[in-house]
């Protein structure tokens, strides 16, 4: 099975919890890229831990992070972003995620 990562606010951690990973629901915390909408129709993932640290690093949500690891989402579930970044289409359900860190501090 495919591991895969999502990196978020901890202020979008409870809507996670209920509702799973849904971009139609941003709104709580700016992107991980610091955009306040959706880029995308769909959840970002990072298909390896490399790739996870680098969006943790990344972090432009004003606060901490956490990191969600998804599973059931295989490459051809994938779509690419004109940044080369890969999402998946649609919302992912709370039955394929895991909150697997919390509250990253953002690099200063």
């Amino acid at each position: 099975m495919t591991i895969r990562y999502h990196v978020t606010s901890v202020l979008n951690r409870e809507s996670i919890r209920q509702h799973g990973l849904d971009w139609r629901r941003m709104g709580a915390a700016r992107g991980i890229a610091g955009s306040h909408q959706p880029e995308q129709e769909g959840c970002f993932l990072a298909a390896d831990a490399w790739e996870r640290d680098w969006f943790v690093g990344m972090n432009n949500t004003g606060g901490p992070v956490d990191v969600w690891e998804v599973s059931g989402v295989e490459d051809g579930d994938l779509r690419q972003s004109p940044e080369n970044f890969y999402f998946r289409p649609g919302a992912i359900p709370t039955s394929q995620i895991r909150l697997v860190q919390k509250d990253i501090e953002p690099e200063r």
